[in-house]
């Protein structure tokens, strides 16, 4: 399909706008507005992020950064989201925030447009990596409930966390109609398994702390001195930002979805004020079952890290029906698996698409019947995959690899969020979608632009002290030095040769024109 044949007057409007913007329709478009809204309530997936990061929250300010911090940061997030709706409807692509960025700077387009893209491709490879290598270890803690003798190494956890992928990347390739019917089963699996655990723990069990214990704050992380509180409470709040995330999503399938200038801006929004809401009964009533806050047996639930979660809903119920209810965590968190994979190998095929990564021509290319970006599908996993390597020389096998990439996924994707919405505010001429804010659009962009200043400083600090030498290895932070690593390298790239090329998205056709971008202006 030509560019001109998407933008002819007869043709449907989600084509005729997509080539507006200067793409032909390739992807399938295939999704409805509730299959939208289900990947990105997925990919959150409070049964995931609110699970295997729960144990943050029980060190780093306790019953109160859980469940008020909770709602601080959904309210912040769902001022984010609107911002994002409103750019997706303006700008339906899949390429999101990356493309975005080009269509909104005034200077210097293709640099604002190259770094937007790439904090985005790290932040959603680092959720995928995130949620599977959660996964793994809640596989690993059910057969310990079944088997006591076994206990999962570092290797064999590294091992089912690659089958996953494995797994993951093979469903993505039979076609945007297998996803889509996974994610409607999942979002119900979600909404369904959140009443059912709800339920059984405010039901069954004969000890819950009283609501008064819901705002104590309290601080297992090591840190000390007169004014440490604030800073702890603050290292809690990953808990939240973290599973509240991901929600791009819904704006990388816009060129799947039908009615696209409306029906993914919803999505968004949708998706986070469901998870909000979820979310906080969850914690509720996983927090009200917990032993004594600070006592010896809740400081034992919490170093489990990873799999604390699933043990607070073990110590609660017992038996038969706790392994229940961690089955109910386990099985959303195969589905929130599956559905990063889908953003991610949309963003990476719009990143292709332009050439902007390596080997692009090979990482566009669509399956010839089901037109999913096959190749895109599986840098997206096996990125995850080397992502996960660090695992292996560590001698639990979970805090380093698990923390770094929870931070790394939260920073590098509300950075790419904030960075259009900047030169959103910044732009004069930009022109809004069907979906918009109306007269708060500024306002609600200049509030999130300084929450997503506050969160990326936040979640690069220590969490636990001490923090230096060999024994304290899996107290020290290592998305810092890892997300600076591996930003310095693709800067380099940069300011070496990729200016030169990358001129920013490029307009498709018989012309094969880039976009109005300014090429000449460099980093």
């Amino acid at each position: 399909m030509s560019n001109s044949d998407a933008i002819a007057p007869e043709a449907d409007p989600d084509v005729r706008r997509l080539g507006e913007l200067g793409y032909a329709q390739e992807l399938k478009r295939g999704m409805g507005g509730f299959s939208n809204f289900a990947v990105s309530f997925s990919i959150i997936s409070i049964l995931a992020g609110g699970t295997t990061t729960y144990y943050l929250g029980m060190d780093a300010g306790g019953p109160l950064a859980i469940t008020t911090g909770w709602l601080i940061v959904g309210f912040f997030t769902l001022l984010v989201g609107m911002s994002m709706a409103e750019l997706t409807s303006a700008f339906p692509t899949a390429g999101g925030p990356y493309h975005w960025s080009a269509m909104l700077a005034k200077k210097h387009k293709a640099a604002w447009s190259w770094t937007t893209g790439w904090f985005n491709l790290i932040g959603q490879v680092a959720v995928t990596a995130s949620i599977d290598f959660g996964l793994a270890t809640f596989v690993g803690f059910l057969i310990h409930l079944y088997v006591e003798s076994f206990t999962p190494t570092a290797r064999w956890i590294f091992v089912v966390y690659a089958v996953i992928l494995l797994v993951h990347g093979l469903l993505n390739t039979f076609g945007v109609s297998v996803v889509s019917i996974f994610a409607d089963v999942s979002a119900w699996w979600h909404l369904g398994g959140v009443a059912v655990i709800v339920v059984v723990l405010l039901v069954v069990p004969s000890h819950h702390l009283g609501v008064s214990d819901l705002t104590t704050y309290y601080n297992n992380t090591g840190w000390t001195g007169p004014h440490v509180g604030i800073y702890v409470f603050m290292i809690g709040l990953l808990l939240a930002q973290y599973t509240i995330g991901g929600y791009d999503a819904s704006a990388h399938l816009a060129e799947e979805t039908h009615h696209a200038e409306t029906a993914p801006s919803k999505a968004i929004l949708r998706s986070i004020y469901v998870s909000v809401a979820a979310g906080f009964l969850l914690n509720l009533a996983m927090t009200l079952t917990l032993p004594a806050v600070g006592s010896a047996e809740y400081n034992k639930i919490a170093s489990l890290t990873t799999t604390a979660g699933a043990q607070v809903l073990v110590h609660a119920v017992g038996g038969a029906g706790g392994k229940f209810l961690v089955i109910i965590a386990t099985v959303a968190m195969f589905f929130a698996g599956l559905a990063s994979v889908t953003a991610n190998s949309r963003m990476i095929f719009a990143f292709a698409r332009d050439g902007v990564v390596p080997f692009h021509g090979f990482f566009r290319a669509l399956h010839v019947t089901t037109k999913t970006p096959v190749h895109a599908v599986w840098f997206a996993a096996v990125s995850a995959l080397v992502l996960g390597v660090p695992s292996l020389f560590q001698n639990n096998g979970v805090s380093i690899a698990f923390f770094a990439a929870v931070s790394i996924s939260t920073v590098g994707l509300y950075v790419s969020y904030a960075i259009p919405i900047y030169l959103k505010i910044r732009n004069p001429d930009f022109v809004q979608g069907p979906w918009h804010l109306r007269g708060f659009s500024k306002i609600i962009g200049w509030i999130t632009i300084v929450w997503v200043a506050v969160i990326s400083v936040v979640f690069f600090v220590p969490q636990f002290w001490p923090f230096w030498g060999f024994a304290n290895i899996n107290n020290f932070n290592w998305a810092a030095p890892v997300f600076v690593l591996v930003l310095g390298m693709i800067l380099l790239w940069w300011v070496l040769g990729a200016h030169r090329w990358f001129h920013g998205p490029v307009r498709q056709g018989p012309s094969d024109q880039p976009l109005p971008v300014d090429s000449q202006s460099g980093a």
